[in-house]
């Protein structure tokens, strides 16, 4: 009962903010209003790591506040976002809390088409030019895989598997090439379906406690 009182609030979480991001959009299409106070009092407080993301990044610090009290982690995902999206809130998001190392874990959203259609390779282009910029402020990158998802239950048209696995094999060649240290969650979350394993996410695509601890478990090895 309480797994499915967390599916359902995640949910329900997950549609209200992506319907409230397509009827203001013209106001702020990328949120930049979400965490403008509180960058506010970390702007020149250097911090340990920052986590740019989306809906599976945000819930992270409801389900589990703890890890980043511990941790001294910063979150900094937005329910429903594109990498789009993100692009354009880094630089006051991540770049201007002068973080030592940026997580970045994206992609999921595009695929569904969050934002409107978008190829494999803008998705990518997208990250790229994130990493690109951490890295010219000195920032280390690290790059985590697009978790596996089957189906979208917010739209349920598109059959997202293989364009997660075809994302997922260029973002680990770049971090290969590029000497970025990558966190493989996929492959230790897919099922025998190319989706989120039920034990790690009943949606089939926002982890649950157990799925946040498994990837806890994994960033803290990277970090």
């Amino acid at each position: 009962m309480k797994a499915l009182k967390t599916t359902i609030f995640f949910g329900l979480t997950l549609l209200t903010n992506f319907l409230f991001g397509q009827n203001d959009s013209s106001k702020d299409w990328a949120n930049l209003k979400k965490y403008e106070s509180e960058n506010m009092v970390l702007n020149n407080k250097p911090n340990n790591v920052v986590l740019m993301g989306d809906s599976i990044t945000e819930f992270w610090k409801v389900t589990d506040n703890s890890f980043f009290q511990e941790n001294n982690l910063i979150d900094r995902g937005i329910s429903g976002q594109t990498t789009s999206q993100m692009l354009l809130r880094f630089r006051q998001d991540v770049i201007n809390l002068k973080p030592k190392t940026v997580v970045i874990l994206a992609g999921i959203n595009d695929i569904a088409e969050n934002t409107g259609p978008i190829s494999i390779e803008a998705i990518f282009g997208n990250i790229k030019s994130m990493i690109e910029l951490a890295q010219a402020n000195k920032i280390k990158v690290v790059l985590c895989s697009v978790l596996p998802a089957a189906s979208f239950y917010w739209n349920p048209s598109i059959k997202p598997a293989d364009k997660v696995v075809q994302l997922n094999k260029l973002l680990s060649l770049y971090a290969k090439e590029n000497a970025i240290t990558y966190v493989n969650y996929y492959s230790e979350m897919v099922d025998d379906k190319l989706g989120l394993q039920k034990k790690y996410g009943e949606d089939g695509v926002h982890p649950n406690i157990e799925g946040y601890k498994l990837m806890e478990k994994l960033l803290l090895e990277k970090l």
